[in-house]
């Protein structure tokens, strides 16, 4: 929350938007509770201008109390936004100098409200960046509206095709490994007709028929047949481990000389995923023990990874390997804040039959325990956190799981790939937060703040920067940091 005894020290930026409103609410106001709303959030404050040189200060509202009352009948008014996300305590009259504005907390809406648009027109739905309130592409509306469906996804049954895209040595072989996970299941006695509807990999179509839905068609299809239908689909894994190298290996879904399908590429990547993972000698009831910890978190990642990826989106999934880490990075936003998934107990899977299906052969968890279990095995082997971030346009969410001791200066990973690093979002919001609250920053200040050395909180702005952000002013010593507005 901002702190009205020193307004001034604030600055407009992605989260913050100022509006003098002495004629009334003013008509762009609309355009930024969309856009506050599809992204992360803000505060709008009415009352409040900007001067030259861009501080904040408070105006006399000459009736405030007529403006809540105004905003409000406008925002319960379908006419005018689709929905409205507020509850009671987000809109109040603050105070401030002895002025009277009117302050707005827009929070973050939740992926069944989305996209949050105005004017009874989906076409004006709105998000925030650095730049301020931009309209949405089509692309980006539609991937809210996938989100925003009771329906997973994958639950979709593509009336186009026939049960021939199936892969039957995919099919074979999953059923294969729910026999061992499952033994005496009630669908082991069934055709893989009967079975793959059972499994929701078949639906009926509105012909009557028997088709495949777009989870069936994803885990078990052949890749020129997944194509038909996710136009951008292609799952790609490298290995980079040679500096001069791009990659010394590589498993793309297009090579032709395997299925393409989602099933295979996970059992191939963890393979390979696990290679480098030294196994402890134990023994259990005079059998050795070879899973561990740390498989059990790297399946869990790599499954995560699958069933949360939007197919339907503009790019592919692609997974790399280093020497001292792994990325895992798929189209698509986060479906709840990131910061409750961490906490766990909250599942909102985007392809919820995909992961059912993962579910029958003992892989991924239902009950939102998966990710908070990854960062519990990182802490226990004392390993720097897992970073999870999210990227707009087009949407994209990347987990880094770092192979470096937390307090371990010389382990870790070497500096130059150190730059590489992809930022994390809990860093750059804790940045964001604290420029908001602070008219600008050194990055000595944002190092302190974030108990990091300096050449990270440098790497950490300049990717601000280069997004967008942020603004650098001064050279040097002297250079400063402040929020884009």
């Amino acid at each position: 929350m901002i702190d009205f005894c020193n307004l001034e020290k604030y600055r407009e930026n992605n989260r913050i938007e100022a509006k003098k409103a002495l004629g009334g609410l003013p008509r762009s106001i609309w355009e930024t509770y969309s856009a506050f709303a599809n992204t992360h959030g803000g505060i709008i404050l009415l009352g409040v201008e900007e001067w030259a040189d861009k501080s904040l200060h408070t105006v006399d509202l000459p009736d405030p109390d007529r403006l809540i009352k105004e905003f409000w009948d406008i925002v319960n008014n379908p006419n005018k936004t689709s929905v409205n996300v507020l509850s009671s305590k987000d809109v109040f009259v603050q105070e401030v100098d002895g002025n009277h504005i009117v302050v707005i907390n827009v929070p973050r809406a939740e992926r069944s409200y989305k996209p949050v648009y105005v004017d009874g027109n989906p076409l004006c739905t709105y998000r925030r960046n650095g730049e301020g309130d931009y309209r949405c592409t089509k692309e980006e509306y539609q991937a809210m509206v996938r989100d925003a469906s009771v329906k997973t996804q994958d639950m979709l049954v593509l009336n186009e095709m026939d049960l021939t895209v199936f892969n039957q040595e995919s099919v074979r072989s999953y059923r294969q490994r729910m026999r061992l996970s499952r033994p005496g299941h009630v669908w082991e006695a069934l055709e893989d007709e009967d079975f793959l509807l059972k499994l929701g990999a078949v639906g009926i179509g509105s012909d009557g028929k028997k088709h495949p839905t777009s989870a069936g068609l994803l885990m078990f299809g052949n890749e020129y047949d997944i194509v038909r239908e996710f136009n951008a689909y292609f799952l790609d894994y490298q290995e980079q481990y040679d500096a001069d190298t791009r990659w010394t290996d590589r498993i793309i879904s297009s090579s032709g000389d395997w299925s393409g399908n989602v099933y295979d590429f996970y059992f191939r990547v963890y393979n390979k995923l696990i290679q480098d993972i030294k196994v402890p000698f134990k023994m259990d009831g005079g059998t050795r023990v070879d899973d561990t910890p740390v498989h059990q978190a790297l399946r869990e990642a790599l499954a995560n990874c699958l069933v949360n990826a939007d197919y339907y989106g503009r790019q592919g999934l692609v997974i790399v390997k280093k020497r001292n880490s792994i990325t895992m990075s798929n189209p698509g936003s986060f479906r709840i804040e990131i910061d409750a998934a961490k906490s766990g107990g909250v599942s909102d899977p985007r392809n919820g039959t995909m992961l059912k299906m993962f579910n029958l052969i003992d892989i991924g968890e239902r009950a939102g325990s998966g990710i908070p279990n990854i960062f519990r095995v990182w802490r226990e082997q004392n390993w720097t956190t897992p970073e999870i971030t999210e990227q707009l346009e087009p949407e994209r969410t990347t987990l880094t799981l770092l192979f470096s001791k937390s307090d371990d200066k010389k382990a870790a990973i070497k500096s130059d790939d150190k730059k590489t690093t992809i930022k994390t979002a809990r860093q750059k919001n804790e940045i964001i937060t604290y420029l908001t609250d602070h008219i600008s920053a050194r990055s000595a200040d944002i190092a302190e703040l974030l108990g990091v050395k300096s050449t990270r909180a440098k790497q950490l702005l300049k990717g601000l920067l280069d997004e967008g952000v942020v603004i650098a002013e001064g050279g040097n010593k002297n250079r400063v940091y402040k929020l884009k507005r």
